[in-house]
């Protein structure tokens, strides 16, 4: 379980940090060999892959449930 943790603690920390380069150096959209490539697309594209993780995360986690018996 470990494992997962770590590929996935990897995967979100290699996207955060591919977004943070995209938004200290903005790219506009272009056409290359007549295919718009779309920035805005790919940044929300990397969003929802931190989304991912951070849920793969918090399934991960160990929780307790607290109760309370009454009589």
């Amino acid at each position: 379980m470990s494992d997962d943790r770590a590929d996935i603690e990897t995967i979100r920390s290699r996207t955060l940090q591919q977004l943070a380069d995209l938004r200290a150096k903005p790219k506009p959209t272009n056409s290359i060999d007549g295919q718009r490539v779309s920035w805005e697309t790919y940044i929300q594209s990397l969003q929802d892959t931190v989304d991912w993780c951070d849920r793969k995360l918090v399934d991960l986690d160990p929780f307790e449930i607290q109760s309370q018996g009454t009589t």
